[in-house]
C-alpha cells in the first residue's frame, strides 16, 4: 500500500486502532466515494504467495483476512479458463466480521430504489478487470494483475464501463492514476433513484439514470437521456445494471422457462462455463430474470475451490443450499453431483445463427470428465413452453435484428411471465388489508389478516394468471412449490411491511382529520399526556421510516401536539417541553 500512502495530502482518518470490518470510522472522509464503492483493490500474482493483495484504496478501509483471501482468489480466472489478454467478470462474497455500521445514510437510496437494486446489507460485489499478457521481464513470463471495484450496489453495467476506462490506463501508469480516479469518484453526486446523473472520470462523462421504485416497467429498451449541452458529450449508458439477456441466454433459449421456474422456486443450480466472464454473466442473468421480484437466495457469479464457503456448499451431509453457483473448474461436476440441477454451457459461437441449444438430460447422464453441454435435471416444468417466443427470436436472428431488440423481446416475455404469476398474489394480499373506514383515530389500527394458502389457491379459478398469460400448465402446482421457497417468504415479508406502513400512515391521517378539541373535553390529564406521547412516537416513526404520508399531515400532527400541550397546566408543559 506504500505506493499510495505518500501520494498527495491524505485526509483525516478515523480513530487510530479502532476495530472495524470493511467499515471506516464515522469521522472518515470519502463520503461521496463510499456512496458508490467500498474500496478499490489491486490483486497481483506473487511467485511465492500466489495471488496477493497489492493495494487497497482508500488505505484506511479495512477488510478481514477472510475477505482479503476471497478477493484474491476470485479476482483471477482459475487455470482451466486459460484467459489471455483482458477479461471482465464479477463475483459476490459474504461480508465477514459482524454487522455493518454505516457512517453514510443508505436509507434514502434504498427507499427510492427498486427492491432488486437496493444495497447489499451482508455481501460485497467484486467487479474485476483482469489482464494476462506475455512479459519477458517477469520471472513467470506473464504480466498478471486484476483491478477490482468492491461495492454493495449491483450496477454491473456501470462498473464494467468504469473499469474499461480506468483499468488499461492503470496498468500503464499504476498508482498515481488510481488515486486521481478515486478523487474524481469522490466528487460524484450520490446515486439518486429516478435521476439522470453525470459522472466525470478521466476526461469522459458517463451519463446514467438510476431506476426508481415508481418507474413503470419498460416494455422496450431504455430511452437515452438528453445531453444537456455537456462538453465533452457524455457516454450514455442505457442501464446501470441490465445485461444483454439475449446474448447470455443464447445457448439455453429453448429452456428459458424451465430455468425461470427453477429460479422462482429458489432451486440449487450449478452453472459450469468455460470462463469466469460466461459463468458470472449467466448467473447474473438468471437472478435478474425474475424482475421485478427480488432474488432472495444466495448466488455466486464466480466461485472457486478456494472460497471460504467451499465446504459449506459441497457437503453431502445435508441438502444442497438455495444457491446459484457459477464455476469454471470441471472438478465441481464431481463435487456437486448430488445437486439437483447442473447447467453446462460451452464456448460461445460467433456465427449469425442460433448456437446449438443445450439439451435436457437426466442427472444420471452426468459424467465426471468431459461433460457435454446440457441442463442436467430431473425437474419437469409446470408450464408449457412458449414456442412462439423462440420462433420470434429465430426470425430476428435470420433478419439480423439488433441484439438489444432481441433482448427487449426476451426481457418483456420474462417480465410478463413474472407479473402474471405475481399479480394474483398481490390482489389476494390487498384483500387482507383492513378497510379504511374501520380505521378509527382513537383506537389501535386493526390487524392485517393472515395469508391463507388454501384461500389464495381457491381464488385462482376466477382471478388467476390465465387472465394475463396465454401459457397453459399446472399453475396451482407451481404456486404450491413457490410457497415453500425463499422467494415467497421474501415477497410476503416485504409486502406485509409495506402494508403495515400504509396502515400506520392511514391511522395518522385519521387522527389529524379528527376533532381533537372535542375528544379532549372529557379526558383526564393522564389520557391527554398519553396521547401526546403516542402522537410524538407516531411522528418520529413516520419520519424515520419515510411512511407514505403527506407533508401537510405531518405538519398538522405537530400542530396538534403543540395545541394539546398548550391546554395543559404549566408544570406538565414544562415536563413535556423541557427548555
Amino acid at each position: 500500500m506504500d505506493a499510495l500512502s505518500g501520494a498527495g495530502p491524505r485526509r483525516a482518518r478515523g480513530r487510530p486502532g479502532a476495530r472495524s470490518s470493511g467499515v471506516r470510522a464515522p469521522a472518515a472522509p470519502w463520503a461521496r466515494f463510499s456512496a458508490w464503492l467500498e474500496c478499490v483493490c489491486v490483486v497481483t500474482f506473487d511467485l511465492e504467495l500466489g495471488q496477493a493483495l497489492e493495494l487497497v484504496y482508500p488505505s484506511d478501509f479495512r477488510l478481514t483476512d477472510k475477505e482479503k483471501s476471497s478477493i484474491c482468489y476470485l479476482s483471477f480466472p482459475d487455470s482451466h479458463s486459460g484467459c489471455l489478454g483482458d477479461t471482465q467478470f464479477s463475483f459476490r462474497i459474504r461480508q465477514c466480521g459482524g454487522q455493518r455500521s454505516p457512517w453514510h445514510d443508505d436509507r434514502h437510496y434504498d427507499t427510492g430504489a427498486p427492491v432488486s437494486l437496493q444495497r447489499e446489507p451482508a455481501h460485497y460485489f467484486g467487479y474485476v478487470y483482469f489482464r494476462q499478457v506475455k512479459d519477458s521481464s517477469v520471472k513467470r513470463g506473464y504480466f498478471q494483475k486484476s483491478l477490482v471495484l468492491v461495492s454493495r450496489l449491483p450496477f454491473v453495467r456501470l462498473f464494467q464501463a468504469l473499469l474499461s476506462l480506468i483499468a488499461p490506463e492503470y496498468f500503464d501508469k499504476l498508482a498515481p492514476c488510481l488515486e486521481a480516479v478515486c478523487n474524481e469518484i469522490d466528487q460524484w453526486p450520490a446515486p439518486m433513484p429516478g435521476q439522470t446523473l453525470n459522472l466525470p472520470v478521466m476526461g469522459v462523462i458517463l451519463q446514467v439514470r438510476i431506476p426508481s421504485r415508481v418507474d413503470k416497467p419498460e416494455s422496450s429498451a431504455p430511452k437515452q437521456c438528453g445531453h444537456e449541452n455537456l462538453l465533452p458529450a457524455p457516454v450514455v449508458l442505457s442501464s446501470v445494471h441490465e445485461l444483454d439477456l439475449f446474448r447470455c441466454f443464447q445457448p439455453v433459449l429453448a429452456h428459458v422457462q424451465t430455468l425461470w421456474e427453477l429460479m422462482l422456486l429458489g432451486e440449487p443450480l450449478v452453472v459450469l462455463a468455460p470462463s469466469p466472464a460466461m459463468s458470472s454473466e449467466m448467473v447474473l442473468a438468471l437472478t435478474r430474470c425474475l424482475h421485478p421480484l427480488k432474488f432472495c437466495c444466495d448466488y455466486r457469479p464466480y466461485f472457486t475451490i478456494h472460497d471460504s464457503e467451499f465446504r459449506e456448499f459441497t457437503t453431502r451431509t445435508q441438502a444442497p443450499p438455495n444457491v446459484v453457483l457459477g464455476v469454471t473448474n470441471p472438478f465441481f461436476i464431481k463435487m456437486l453431483q448430488h445437486w439437483p440441477h447442473i447447467l453446462r454451457v460451452g464456448e460461445p459461437r460467433m456465427s449469425g445463427d442460433l448456437p446449438k441449444q443445450v439439451k435436457l438430460k437426466k442427472p444420471s447422464r452426468l459424467k465426471t470428465l468431459d461433460t457435454k453441454p446440457g441442463l442436467y435435471t430431473a425437474y419437469t416444468a409446470h408450464l408449457h413452453r412458449d414456442k412462439a417466443l423462440l420462433k420470434r427470436l429465430l426470425k430476428g436472428l435470420q433478419k439480423k435484428r439488433p441484439s438489444d431488440m432481441q433482448t427487449a423481446l426476451l426481457r418483456r416475455h420474462l417480465l410478463e411471465l413474472t407479473q402474471s404469476f405475481i399479480i394474483p398474489l398481490e390482489h389476494y394480499m390487498t384483500s387482507l388489508m383492513p378497510l379504511q373506514k374501520s380505521i378509527m383515530p382513537w383506537k389501535t389500527p386493526p390487524q392485517i389478516r393472515p395469508f391463507r394458502q388454501d384461500d389464495f389457491l381457491c381464488s385462482l379459478e376466477h382471478a388467476g394468471p390465465q387472465l394475463t398469460c396465454i401459457l397453459k400448465g399446472d399453475w396451482l402446482g407451481l404456486y404450491r412449490r413457490f410457497f415453500k421457497s425463499p422467494h415467497f417468504d421474501g415477497w410476503y415479508r416485504q409486502r406485509h411491511k409495506e402494508m403495515v406502513q400504509k396502515l400506520e400512515a392511514l391511522h395518522l391521517e385519521a387522527i389529524c382529520e379528527a376533532n381533537i378539541e372535542a375528544w379532549m373535553k372529557d379526558k383526564s390529564e393522564v389520557e391527554i399526556v398519553d396521547l401526546v406521547l403516542k402522537l410524538r412516537e407516531k411522528l418520529v416513526w413516520a419520519q424515520g421510516h419515510q411512511l407514505p404520508v403527506k407533508e401537510a399531515t405531518l405538519q398538522r400532527a405537530q400542530l396538534y401536539i403543540e395545541t394539546i400541550i398548550g391546554s395543559l397546566p404549566k408544570d406538565l408543559q414544562a415536563v413535556l417541553c423541557p427548555p
